[in-house]
């Protein structure tokens, strides 16, 4: 029987881990057989269905697949965790039945749960769920965010939920590595925020403390990257900088108008927004209305979920080769384009300085310079960026910086806090 469960509810992917008695922890599998995942993506679909039965979710992999299969009877939502810190987002209508934010989370915790290989204990009496250091969005609202949280998890039976910050729980899956005491820095890079957190590591008679020494971040991460290459490549063939005519006058069709588009987890809350009703007013103006018809329709056809994944698939790509070719058949059989690494780091290099500024700022708040440093450990998805990991090793020396279980670290560390007989001391609002 598990000990504790750690829960990373990730705005890209979602794991889950259990400790044991013997101090060990690792993550759990979803789905069975051929069909199995150490971690899903965090998205949702509805498929519809008479008033009388209500829509049908599904989750990560199966829920691309019912996406897939029915198409024009599925509604498609990614990125829950955007909009938890949001004051604007008051829910959102799934053919007919509301859903606010926590009732979105639980459907997703809900379906997924239920696709455990191993099921939930009932005796398992914790749960450690993360928590990003800044949330993510315009003026995000921390407390806002973690009321949602904790009302979106009560239902599922758990004597205590404690919430711990994300690059904690990722120095403390970290530290098992450590030989002795160290200065360590978490840099945690997911989809939608940046994380940073300072821990002062020792061993006291065989027991691992931790003393907290700074935290910080920024809300930029892999979904910015994302929207660089669809703002540079994608956008342009949709209409935007192209123009339109009015009383006389050719103006620029207004930029604000595609970029819920390039921000592809907004696409279901655009369609029903003011600005989508004036891009389709505007297209009789327009002098290229073609492209506009385009955006028109991938928006309507829910295109936003295969336009990210194309996104996503280059970008990994150029991870770890010198160029990747971006296709994406919606706009045309035979479009590709050719995206080069250094213009892909051109294009988020302000976003690495952001980035690098949001650290300069913990590493002051600390009072710790760079050499105060032992040891940097990245993780996240996003770490896998060159760009992002060389801002780190020339700024700390190869040597000090660390990775590895990228994708698991921080789900694993909440499991092995919430083993422990301190793990309230670990917790956060």
């Amino acid at each position: 029987m598990p000990i504790a469960y750690g829960l990373d509810f990730g705005t890209s992917n979602t794991v889950l881990a259990a400790s044991d008695t013997a101090g060990n922890a690792g993550r759990l599998l979803f789905g069975t057989g051929a069909d199995a995942h150490a971690g899903i993506a965090t998205l949702l679909s509805f498929l519809d269905r008479s008033p009388a039965a209500g829509p049908l979710p599904q989750v990560g992999p199966w829920a691309i697949r019912q996406f897939l299969e029915y198409m024009g009877d599925v509604r498609f939502i990614q990125s829950l965790k955007t909009f938890v810190a949001s004051k604007q987002f008051k829910g959102t209508g799934v053919f007919g039945t509301p859903f606010d934010f926590e009732a979105l989370m639980r459907t997703f915790l809900s379906c997924a749960f239920e696709r455990l290989q191993d099921p939930l204990s009932g005796d398992t009496k914790r749960l450690v769920v993360g928590r990003p250091v800044l949330f993510a969005g315009n003026n995000p609202d921390d407390a806002l965010a973690m009321a949602r949280y904790r009302k979106a998890l009560e239902s599922f039976g758990f004597d205590e939920v404690l919430f711990v910050y994300e690059p904690v729980a990722a120095a403390f899956s970290f530290a098992q590595r450590l030989k002795r005491d160290a200065t360590v820095l978490v840099a945690d890079f997911g989809g939608g925020t940046s994380d940073y957190s300072l821990m002062r590591f020792s061993n006291d008679d065989g027991v691992l403390k931790a003393k907290p020494l700074g935290r910080g971040g920024v809300g930029i991460a892999g979904d910015t990257f994302d929207y660089r290459i669809i703002d540079n490549v994608i956008l342009p063939e949709l209409g935007k900088g192209s123009l339109y005519r009015s009383m006389g006058k050719e103006l620029e069709i207004p930029p604000n108008l595609f970029s819920n588009f390039a921000r592809w987890h907004l696409l279901s809350v655009f369609k029903t927004s003011d600005d989508y009703r004036e891009m389709k007013k505007l297209l009789r103006y327009c002098l290229e209305p073609e492209k506009v018809e385009l955006f028109i329709d991938l928006v309507d056809e829910d295109q936003g979920y295969p336009l990210y994944k194309a996104v996503s698939d280059a970008k990994a790509q150029l991870s770890h080769e010198e160029t990747a070719d971006l296709r994406f058949e919606p706009l045309g059989t035979d479009f590709s384009i050719t995206i080069r690494r250094p213009d892909f780091e051109a294009w988020i290099a302000g976003d690495l300085s952001r980035m690098d500024q949001a650290l300069d700022k913990t590493l002051e708040q600390a009072n710790l310079a760079d050499t105060d440093i032992d040891q940097v450990f990245l993780t996240g998805g996003t770490s896998f960026v060159p760009a992002l990991r060389s801002m780190f090793t020339s700024r700390f020396g190869a040597e000090r910086t660390a990775s590895g279980e990228e994708l698991s670290s921080i789900a694993t560390g909440l499991a092995l806090i919430g083993a422990r007989d301190d793990a309230r001391e670990w917790a956060v609002g």
